[in-house]
């Protein structure tokens, strides 16, 4: 009896002990913060990079010092944020479109843009960035629409297009771009959710589906990671953003 208090006083004070560690790591980074990460030279992918929070992502990183490599659907708006970072003139940007062959009477060459929600267009943009431009180290998937209406007036054409391109986009892009991280144990993932990620919002019930369905991807996929590399700690980081309203002509009739 005498042995189980004591060993149970021990646990206790153990417990103290790591909450008051806890709370002294807590006040020192509150006071002293972790040093910015550096990217200078790496090379950052964006998707929806044509307009809102990916143009003013490419434009920031950008001015940091690293190499932006482009993907919209837009084409106005992909080169207009590739024009001006190349007018700033600190880094180099990119905006690309795949090679699209067709076989007929003649043999037809068209330059098409990249849907991220083709697995297919994804994977040839992909090799001839890697060709072009080298390694992506940084992907940010930020890619995304926001239909917004009652739940039973959408169409199953309208919901099945908001998750591929809200989520199934990110697993295209991913299983294209992680493999070469992982045999370099280097890069960083990013996902733009949004806080319809957190919790449910009227009038927009397919888009929180899919923006939820990308917080379960990346924690899965950062836990993946870390189990298997339990001998060698990874080191690709992964980082889920989850915006408030942002006015970025996302949601082209807003109920609320």
């Amino acid at each position: 009896m005498i042995k189980t208090y004591g060993a149970l006083l021990i646990d206790i004070l153990l417990f103290l002990l790591t909450i008051l560690w806890d709370i002294t790591k807590g006040i020192y980074k509150l006071c002293i913060p972790l040093p910015e990460k550096n990217v200078t030279g790496e090379v950052v992918l964006i998707t929806g990079s044509g307009h809102g929070i990916g143009k003013e992502l490419a434009l920031k990183y950008a001015s940091l010092g690293a190499t932006i490599v482009c993907w919209d659907i837009n084409e106005q708006g992909n080169n207009e944020t590739v024009e001006e970072i190349k007018q700033n003139g600190v880094s180099k940007a990119y905006g690309y479109k795949y090679v699209q062959e067709t076989y007929n009477l003649f043999f037809d060459i068209k330059y098409k843009l990249c849907d991220v929600s083709n697995r297919e267009e994804v994977i040839k943009t992909a090799e001839k960035v890697k060709k072009e431009v080298g390694d992506v180290t940084i992907l940010i998937n930020n890619a995304g629409i926001m239909p917004c209406q009652l739940f039973t007036k959408h169409t199953p054409e309208q919901i099945k297009r908001i998750f591929d391109i809200n989520i199934m986009a990110h697993f295209w892009v991913l299983q294209t771009f992680l493999p070469n991280m992982i045999q370099n144990n280097y890069g960083h993932i990013v996902s733009i959710s949004s806080v319809a990620g957190l919790f449910g919002l009227s009038n927009v019930v397919p888009y929180c589906s899919s923006k939820f369905a990308v917080r379960g991807l990346m924690e899965a996929l950062c836990e993946e990671l870390r189990v298997q590399n339990e001998n060698k700690p990874s080191n690709i980081k992964f980082t889920t953003i989850y915006p408030y309203m942002v006015n970025t002509g996302l949601c082209k009739k807003p109920l609320y």
